[in-house]
């Protein structure tokens, strides 16, 4: 037992040249930025994006993947180019084309109560309710033009709102997350908001249905600064916009990737470029409580 003893003594002690830890020096040009705010300004952040944002005119690369490990069918889309445009309160308007070739895949539009959409290479025109939640069994016809707008357009906090702030570390980085509260004796969750604490800039925002259901999980990367629009007035554009924003909807069953390759804020969009007119020859399905129901 004397021995036994004896013998960890310089391991304890550093005889021996043996050591029980290392210790390594970052270099001061390599460490992580950590930046702090507080929930105030936080807030005011988001405030001022969601105010200052009041119309986006984009190109994109779209690719959407249905299905997930827990469906047990993943499939992955094509990528395609669309042209996007949204106009606050509530209208989106998104155009996907076939690369090369430029021949329209899809068509979608929607205002605050209705969403349509047409299907050139089935010649069928869509048409429901926004407010509409039964999911079709083909995840990629529960693609809603209207599920783009909060991760372009996002919606300001009310007021009456609690907003809760917490720190959260990972491997990946540090961050800050606001929780917001509706709702009055029991609040339940509304959303949380994600700030990366290497930038201050946004880079998650989690929405959540009745329930504690989670209705979509956006993530939004690659902040490039945006120029100033023709006729706006100073401080009226946001200094920096997500070039690329992921999608999520679980109970959907679809996800989106957009990578944004031109893009322009608040300028003029007419309320026709958002009028989605049935062609001629195409075969209306009306979606929602009836959605067997088909018209000529």
């Amino acid at each position: 037992m004397a021995c036994m003893i004896l013998a960890t003594v310089p391991v304890l002690s550093g005889g021996c040249n043996t050591a029980i830890k290392t210790t390594k020096v970052v270099a001061p040009g390599t460490m992580p930025v950590v930046r702090d705010a507080t929930r105030e300004e936080l807030v005011a952040a988001y405030q001022a994006m969601a105010q200052k944002v009041r119309t986006v005119n984009a190109t994109v690369d779209l690719q959407p993947t249905t299905g997930s490990q827990y469906s047990g069918i993943i499939e992955e889309y094509h990528q395609v180019k669309a042209f996007l445009l949204a106009k606050r309160p509530g209208l989106v308007r998104m155009v996907g084309q076939a690369p090369v070739i430029g021949t329209t895949i899809f068509d979608m539009a929607s205002d605050t109560e209705t969403f349509r959409v047409h299907i050139p290479s089935k010649q069928k025109f869509l048409v429901g309710a926004i407010a509409l939640e039964r999911s079709s069994k083909k995840p990629i016809e529960n693609l809603r033009p209207q599920h783009l707008l909060d991760a372009l357009l996002w919606p300001e906090l009310d007021a009456k709102d609690h907003v809760l702030l917490e720190e959260f570390n990972d491997e990946i980085g540090r961050y800050y997350i606001l929780t917001v509260l509706h709702g009055g004796d029991i609040p339940e969750i509304a959303r949380k908001i994600w700030y990366d604490r290497a930038t201050l800039q946004v880079s998650r925002m989690v929405t959540y249905g009745p329930g504690g259901a989670l209705v979509s999980d956006v993530r939004v990367s690659d902040w490039e600064p945006l120029e100033q629009t023709a006729g706006a007035a100073a401080g009226e554009i946001p200094a920096a916009f997500p070039r690329r924003i992921q999608i999520a909807r679980p109970h959907d069953d679809y996800q989106i990737d957009l990578h944004i390759s031109k893009l322009a804020v608040n300028t003029e969009l007419p309320a026709e470029r958002f009028e989605l007119a049935q062609p001629a020859g195409t075969e209306l399905v009306r979606v929602g409580a009836n959605a067997e129901e088909k018209k000529p």
